[in-house]
């Protein structure tokens, strides 16, 4: 079975840290994380709807220029989502530039800005290109707590962890896993085509069996007897996201919660575990926790990145560490 979301980090692990989620079958993608956005095409680019923001240090929110400089001239919403601070970052950054020739006849481009603190989504800011991207009120997000995007197909939660500041970390949950029998669809006479993207997000959401089904020109089918007939059903893919954190009992907490029986744990692995000193210095994970925490929280995959430079001459240990203290062992 597919998963309908697939992961890869933006940068290898030495560089900027972010997450691209491509969303399959949605025409679109998910950015944890707005660090160098390089090694991204244009065409990935544009396909991005929303951007989960760890916190405003550079190297996690450098890209913005570049993701907005090709949406500039595009209509649409890019959402994003940050800590405390957020909503004035994006506004310091949109005011470096002078916007005198937006207006009324411009691209309907919108950036959507909520700050997510105390476990609550607060309300969207709205920076409008045809407003010359000045910040007004959009509305409450109405979310429950501890969810920063909720749709049909799919959910993001997130957490703050500490890092001298607030930092967070997200998790991607998708609603449930189904895949296409196409022998069964064979036996209903049915053909396959774009018509099963939409009932498979029907399958996703929960909807009830007796809904009719528009099966692309043939008899439109009850969602029970496509369910039972054509459509392979499993848990949804869970993916975590952790960077820029202290090694501190309530962090570590927060980030077992979060990476519970996650099918992939993306974390951070900045130093070896001979230096962990400097790493609590720092206020950032050794090779070795990150390994620990996945295996506590159960994770079934884990990748790690952003690596201090000082092991670039080393490139595997960071790696080999943390897979070894995943495994349960003591060293590489």
């Amino acid at each position: 079975m597919s998963w309908l979301v697939q992961a890869r980090l933006v940068n290898e692990p030495f560089g900027d840290p972010g997450l691209y989620l491509d969303l399959l079958f949605g025409r679109r993608a998910v950015l944890f994380d707005l660090g160098d956005l390089g090694p991204l095409s244009p065409r990935e680019l544009l396909r991005v709807t929303d951007v989960f923001v760890s916190h405003r240090h550079m190297d996690h929110f450098v890209g913005f220029d570049r993701l907005l400089r090709l949406r500039l001239n595009r209509p649409g919403v890019i959402r994003m989502v940050g800590p405390p601070g957020l909503v004035g970052g994006i506004r310091a950054k949109l005011d470096a530039y002078a916007w005198n020739l937006l207006g009324e006849g411009s691209p309907d481009l919108t950036v959507l800005a909520a700050e997510f603190a105390d476990d609550r989504l607060g309300p969207w800011t709205a920076f409008r290109a045809r407003d010359a991207f000045r910040p007004s009120p959009a509305g409450d997000a109405g979310l429950e707590p501890g969810l920063v995007l909720a749709e049909d197909d799919l959910q993001v939660e997130a957490a703050t962890l500490d890092h001298g500041l607030p930092c967070l970390a997200f998790a991607l949950q998708e609603r449930a896993r189904v895949n296409v029998r196409v022998d069964g669809l064979e036996r209903l006479g049915l053909a396959v085509g774009p018509w099963l993207n939409a009932a498979k997000s029907a399958v996703r959401r929960g909807a009830p069996d007796d809904l009719a089904v528009d099966t692309g020109g043939g008899p439109p089918m009850r969602l029970g007897d496509l369910r039972a007939a054509a459509f392979q059903v499993a848990p949804g893919q869970r993916l975590a996201y952790v960077t820029d954190a202290a090694m501190t009992p309530a962090n570590a907490a927060a980030i077992r919660r979060l990476a519970r029986d996650a099918h992939h744990l993306f974390i951070e692995a900045v130093f070896l575990g001979e230096d962990e000193a400097i790493a609590r210095d720092r206020l950032h994970h050794t090779a070795a926790r990150a390994g620990e925490l996945a295996r506590e929280a159960g994770a079934r995959r884990i990748t790690v990145f952003h690596h201090s430079p000082r092991y670039l001459d080393r490139p595997d240990l960071l790696r080999a560490e943390a897979e070894a203290a995943f495994r349960g062992g003591v060293g590489p």
